[in-house]
Order: structure tokens, then sequence, then C-alpha cells
């Protein structure tokens, strides 16, 4: 793969909480090497609160986040993905639209944060968490030396980082 601007779509079933805030993170830390997206099977409709909260309190801007249809990006006007990961079990066992170009797939699931119950705080908690789960896994994958490696080895780097336990990364 050439040296340029990847682009990158996390995907999520209700594209609510754990594609957007992959998306934000990547956004800001891809510095210009990554262009993030995000989109849901069944999207939501609106960004969670807690997702929105709990970004703001780490600096990102969220002003632009919506809740969208992965067929946003299934259409031929659609650009081109390099990259689409799968961030929850439910998505990663449908059958996702045919994405053009042939992008490097990988699943990279974490815990959902708004199945999380009791106080506002342990829900804040889970959110946070999965902040910093993406965020460990994005900074693997922006360290990558993409332009090096072959599709195989990309292949392999990208799923390993999705097989990067929550322990390690926490």
């Amino acid at each position: 793969m050439s040296d340029k601007c990847y682009n990158v779509l996390f995907l999520c079933a209700a594209n609510s909480a754990r594609s957007i805030i992959a998306e934000v993170i990547l956004n800001q830390i891809g510095q210009g090497r990554f262009k993030a997206y995000s989109a849901g099977s069944a999207p939501r409709g609106e960004v969670h609160p807690m997702t929105l909260q709990v970004l703001r309190a780490q600096g990102y801007d969220t002003g632009a986040l919506r809740s969208k249809s992965w067929e946003e990006f299934a259409g031929p006007d659609a650009p081109q993905m390099d990259f689409v990961f799968t961030v929850c079990d439910t998505i990663a066992g449908e059958t996702c639209p045919v994405w053009p170009g042939q992008p490097l797939t990988a699943h990279w699931g974490v815990a959902d944060p708004v199945k999380v119950e009791g106080s506002e705080q342990r829900q804040l908690d889970a959110f946070s968490r999965t902040q910093n789960q993406l965020l460990s896994r994005l900074r693997l994958f922006t360290s990558l030396p993409l332009a090096k490696l072959d599709r195989l080895a990309i292949q392999h780097e990208i799923d390993r980082i999705g097989q990067t336990s929550a322990a390690a990364e926490g």
C-alpha cells in the first residue's frame, strides 16, 4: 500500500457509541494519515449522550457527529474505504454490504457501554473504558508502517490488534 491518507470505516449496529468513539479518536490521532468514518446496520438515529460526554471530557470535537446507516458508504459516490473494522459482535455476524475497492477488514469487538446498568458513574466508567480500549487499539494501528507492509502482513496485524485483550489495554 502506498503512503497516502487511508479511509477507515468503523461499524457497529446502532452507531451511537463504539463506532462513533473510534471515528473521533482516529480522526484526531491519525493526523492526516487517516480519515475515519462510522456507521451502523440499524442506526439509533442519535449519538448516545454519554458518548458525547466522555469524548468532550477528553477534548475531542463532537460537533459534526451523527448516527448514520452503513448504506451511506456502500454506494458509488461514497468514499472508497481502505479498512473496515467491526467493533461489536452483533454486526460481525451480519452480512455487510460489498465495499468498493476490497478494503481490508477486521473484527475489533468491544463491550457495549450502552448496555451497562446502574448508577450514572458506573455507566460513565463503562464509556471511558470503551474509549480507552479503542484508543489503545488505534494507537497500535496508527503505528503500523502501512506503506512498507503488503496486504497479507497488514491483515495479520489488524487481526492481531483486534485480538488484544481489554486487560492488556487498560
